[in-house]
């Protein structure tokens, strides 16, 4: 009953656009965010055809329920696995099960359609059809990527190598799964695959994120035994990536804002076994870069709060997509954070990244900050990424459904620039991240691979004009 009531608070918030989906759930304080999270996502993308049946069969009259909560219980008795709540509401939902059904067909008939499927908006079943792998980031504190996939052998599913180019990704199906073929600690499912009652994910072994979440703490690639800040963490997913590249060395000091995220957040991390954290319930904002504890910090990871749009379940880009104030004031926010990073003294490399398609929350705001910033550059990343930021920043990455097999998501890279030179951009790729090599291990092990603030950028040849001074002079005394 508390899944219902909840999804129906959040739902109203999300049609009133008062937030995006992601953003409300994690902060409604519910328990089972993954549970709330789908319910909501999946109300909303078939929330017109609901609110036809509901309409159809006067619901609302003859229950006295509230719009939105009638919409999750109609929603998981047709189109989901039934109402898992007892009592009253089920008894309710019971008797008028018969007449709901028959007002859906009659849908279907009139559209001249036989699955739900074909019922949900165009712009929605663009979207379903490049459905996003499931895919698993094996939390390297606690096991390996081989032992993980030798413990699921054995469970019966079925290992196809290593996928060599995204297309492979697409033909996932039953119990078969394939390593990344970028990123050398993820493993990837059918979009079906289901883990959350898995033991290994119960155990920490496994950690459910998305590719595209994974890619800003593997880009940033903080040393083991450095300094790092992740500037918004909860819920906590990329805080234990950063954790994993470090190998639990150094110190890592996580910000947010909402002490019930920031709660769920220490729950996740314990669970992954993280121990080199500091969590602190603080505004970002008011961190003082010229504190004595944050002296030695040199990578930061930014990753604040955004439209949302990019949530594949977000019909249209997100309900955001026409607010125009609301991605103005989310801009500002951002930006603002951004220079705010840029303040810390011995930075060296921050991170920038969203879950926005928005231009004005990712390109426009990366654009401010260097025009503010000119002693920071950014960092070409992954140069055979396939989706590149909009022009002229193709440095930055994108990512998409369609593309990429991901969420809609943007990532930046700023370094410092150690000799600041008239505006331009350091268009390298650091060896770090070469796609053909595996993941980053850290600063400990990357002996044969230099940064890219260590790679050489070719310079004039000072010595030739030195030598060619020399002779000048000289022949003016040989004369």
């Amino acid at each position: 009953m508390a899944l219902y009531l909840k999804a129906a608070e959040v739902l109203d918030k999300v049609e009133q656009k008062k937030g995006a989906v992601k953003t409300l759930v994690y902060d409604s304080g519910f328990e089972n965010i993954k549970q709330l999270y789908a319910l909501v996502c999946e109300t909303q993308k078939y929330s017109s055809v609901l609110q036809q049946i509901i309409e159809s069969t006067r619901l609302l009259k003859e229950t006295k329920l509230r719009l939105s909560l009638a919409k999750v219980l109609v929603y998981d008795l047709l189109f989901g696995r039934g109402v898992k709540c007892g009592g009253s509401w089920k008894a309710m939902m019971v008797k008028h099960r018969s007449r709901l059904q028959a007002a859906l067909a009659r849908i279907k008939v009139k559209q001249k359609v036989s699955r739900n499927e074909d019922l949900l908006p165009p712009s929605v079943q663009d979207k379903n059809a490049h459905s996003i792998p499931r895919y698993v980031r094996v939390n390297t504190l606690k096991t390996t990527v081989e032992d993980v996939i030798d413990y699921l052998k054995r469970e019966g599913y079925s290992y196809q190598g290593t996928a060599r180019r995204i297309e492979d990704l697409r033909h996932l199906s039953g119990k078969m799964f394939m390593g990344d073929v970028h990123l050398r600690d993820l493993l990837v499912f059918s979009a079906k695959m289901d883990f959350h009652n898995h033991y290994l994910y119960k155990a920490g072994h496994l950690i459910l994120q998305d590719k595209a979440s994974c890619l800003p703490a593997y880009l940033l690639d903080p040393p083991v035994g450095g300094h790092v800040i992740d500037a918004c963490a909860a819920p906590g997913n990329k805080t234990s990536h950063l954790a994993a590249v470090m190998k639990n060395k150094g110190k890592l000091f996580a910000f947010d804002l909402d002490a019930k995220r920031l709660s769920t957040m220490s729950t996740l991390l314990l669970r992954a076994g993280v121990t080199c954290h500091q969590l602190a319930n603080q505004d970002f904002l008011k961190v003082d870069p010229l504190a004595p504890e944050y002296k030695d910090v040199k990578h930061i990871l930014l990753d604040p709060s955004c439209s949302g749009s990019g949530m594949v379940c977000l019909p249209d880009g997100g309900s955001e997509e026409q607010d125009g104030e609301r991605l103005q004031a989310l801009s500002a926010f951002q930006l603002h954070c951004l220079n705010h990073a840029l303040r810390f003294p011995q930075l060296q490399r921050v991170v920038y990244s969203t879950c926005s398609i928005h231009s004005q929350e990712n390109e426009e705001v990366v654009s401010a900050c260097l025009e503010k910033n000119p002693g920071f550059r950014l960092v070409h990343l992954f140069p055979e990424w396939p989706e590149r930021g909009h022009g002229p920043l193709t440095q930055c990455l994108r990512a998409s459904t369609t593309e990429t097999l991901t969420h809609g998501f943007f990532v930046a890279m700023l370094e410092r620039q150690t000799t600041p030179s008239d505006g331009e951009s350091l268009d390298i790729a650091p060896s770090a991240m070469d796609l053909a090599t595996s993941a980053p291990t850290g600063g400990e092990e990357q002996q044969t691979q230099r940064p890219s603030s260590e790679i050489s950028v070719e310079q004039p040849n000072f010595t030739t004009k030195k030598k060619r001074r020399n002779r000048k002079k000289h022949k003016k005394q040989e004369s």
